[in-house]
């Protein structure tokens, strides 16, 4: 685990803090032409050297560097402008794959996919996974029975934000519930309210307000319905 934790601290420090914003831009404009993105390959192997301390480790010092090129050369050579953040998050989990393969190899302890796949893992997958898609559907599917589109046609707002926080804040709760902390899912609830009341306020039209509190009291509902069941099964 201290050697997992050694090279993801590496990984963060070369990765974010020691790869300006301007290194960045250069390396998506002139790719493998631009000498940043080998010098910042440099200073990641300098960095998990540094962070390692142990000279028998240099194989896994040498595994970072070549794999840390390689994938941020594939995904310069292949990321557009519209897939620009979903290579992020890919070249993110990859980095953090060979980290993880690195630490399977050279360390002492074995993976035991026995003890990973307990009963309490997968129900807390099994709900937060539920918490995602599923309830998004299943509300959606709840206001069927109005034309939500109608009310919400000139509400200007990210596309799909709402969806993404209506899923935060499930998770959010389900969490609160399960550590045993009811005042934060109190705290949460509060500050969306304070959110809403601008839009609750200026608006004269009765079915938004309505639409809104029935959706929140719905997402928090379930969560915490959620979050109990989770408990009483644990």
């Amino acid at each position: 685990m201290i050697l997992f934790l050694k090279l993801f601290l590496a990984h963060i420090l070369g990765d974010f803090f020691l790869q300006p914003t301007k290194w960045v831009k250069e390396n998506e404009k002139k790719k493998l032409k631009s000498p940043k993105i080998y010098i910042h390959v440099l200073l990641h192997i300098v960095v998990t050297a540094l962070i390692l301390w142990d000279i028998t480790l240099w194989p896994i010092v040498v595994i970072i560097g070549v794999s840390h090129f390689i994938i941020d050369a594939l995904k310069l050579s292949l990321q557009t402008k519209k897939t620009r953040r979903r290579w992020f998050f890919i070249d993110q989990l990859l980095h953090i794959l060979v980290i993880a393969i690195c630490c399977f190899i050279f360390s002492e302890t074995s993976l035991d996919l026995k003890s990973l796949f307990t009963e309490k893992v997968i129900l807390l997958i099994s709900c937060l996974l539920f918490l995602t898609l599923p309830v998004s559907i299943i509300m959606k599917t709840i206001f069927l029975k109005w034309n939500i589109s109608e009310l919400t046609k000139n509400n200007e707002s990210l596309e799909d934000a709402g969806k993404y926080i209506g899923i935060l804040e499930r998770i959010l709760v389900f969490l609160f519930i399960i550590l045993g902390h009811w005042e934060a899912v109190g705290f949460l609830i509060t500050a969306k309210s304070v959110f809403r009341f601008g839009d609750l306020r200026d608006s004269k039209d009765r079915q938004l307000t309505e639409y809104i509190l029935i959706g929140t009291l719905i997402s928090f509902g379930i969560s915490i319905a959620t979050g109990i069941v989770y408990n009483l099964i644990i």
